[in-house]
């Protein structure tokens, strides 16, 4: 878990890459589903077309059905879900379906270092290298080191009005399931300011206790 900007995605990819948990996307899933033909992506294709968020009730029957093939046997790493303590619950019930632990982790970075990670990014148009004019500056300024014709360019994601209103939506949200599993003494803090490397290695400290002790 972790606001947008926080590195949680890499940390994600990380996981999936060495510890071999694969990476489950509610995000991903749905749009994969969209491209097949059965009754439930039938379902969640309905809804999508109109607009609508998917529901609590079936979301889960999405995940179920994911996590339950064979190269989640060993675990999982989640993103994007659960959003809600209600989408919480649920989980807990299918994790004892299951017979897997839950181990929720926060990856906490400052709000002002999230701000400055998400509207310092330029990216180059030509090759997509990445840039941050407070981090990771181009050499020339706004042209890309690689591409030199190519001027970087912000993602209108990235714009400091959008960026204010992603954390504060993040936040409203979010707050009520960190508080769920606060009540629950299940939640791991992961300091999100610092290198990825440092990030991971907490993280995996985490993950590879949690397996021991099961």
């Amino acid at each position: 878990m972790g606001a947008p900007g926080a590195g949680k995605g890499t940390q994600a990819r990380l996981l999936q890459e060495r510890l071999g948990l694969p990476q489950i996307s509610t995000g991903e899933m749905f749009r994969a589903l969209k491209q097949t033909d059965t009754p439930l992506a039938e379902e969640v294709r309905r809804l999508m077309e109109k607009g609508q968020l998917v529901p609590d009730d079936l979301t889960i029957r999405v995940v179920r059905e994911r996590t339950g093939r064979d190269d989640c046997k060993h675990g999982y790493v989640l993103d994007g879900f659960p959003r809600t303590p209600a989408q919480a619950a649920m989980l807990e019930k299918l994790a004892v379906e299951q017979g897997k632990p839950i181990q929720p982790i926060l990856v906490d970075v400052p709000q002002e270092l999230l701000e400055k990670r998400m509207t310092g990014r330029r990216n180059c148009p030509v090759g997509g290298e990445t840039y941050n004019i407070y981090f990771k500056p181009a050499k020339s300024d706004n042209v890309c080191d690689v591409h030199p014709e190519a001027q970087l360019e912000q993602r209108d994601d990235d714009k400091p009005e959008t960026v204010e209103t992603r954390l504060a939506t993040y936040d409203e949200q979010t707050r009520p399931l960190l508080e769920y599993y606060r009540a629950g003494n299940l939640l791991k803090y992961v300091d999100g300011a610092r290198d990825p490397e440092a990030i991971f290695k907490d993280i995996e400290k985490i993950v590879t206790s949690e397996k021991e002790q099961t």
